[in-house]
């Protein structure tokens, strides 16, 4: 039975959106939430997001400085946290 998983991204996001792709593979449900923070522009970054975004890992932020992605407040994150089976922070 496939599980449902939450990538938290803060610091390492690099890190993160290159492990949500990779558990992606395991027919798994996997969203992101980036926390607080831009995500950054550097050039790994960008290319796991882009491995993200291409397996179709659904990406949440809770700043409204990410453009063109689902803006989550922290009080709806902490309910949505309840569904997931298994909450993988970076």
């Amino acid at each position: 039975m496939p599980k449902k998983i939450a990538v938290l991204a803060r610091e390492r996001q690099c890190e993160a959106f290159r492990m949500a792709a990779g558990l992606i593979m395991m027919d798994d449900k996997v969203d992101v939430y980036v926390l607080d923070r831009k995500i950054y522009s550097d050039p790994y970054t960008q290319q796991n997001l882009e491995i993200a975004n291409i397996a179709e890992v659904d990406i949440y932020t809770t700043t409204k400085k990410n453009k063109g992605f689902k803006f989550i407040s922290t009080e709806d994150l902490a309910e949505k946290l309840l569904e997931y089976d298994i909450i993988d922070p970076y």
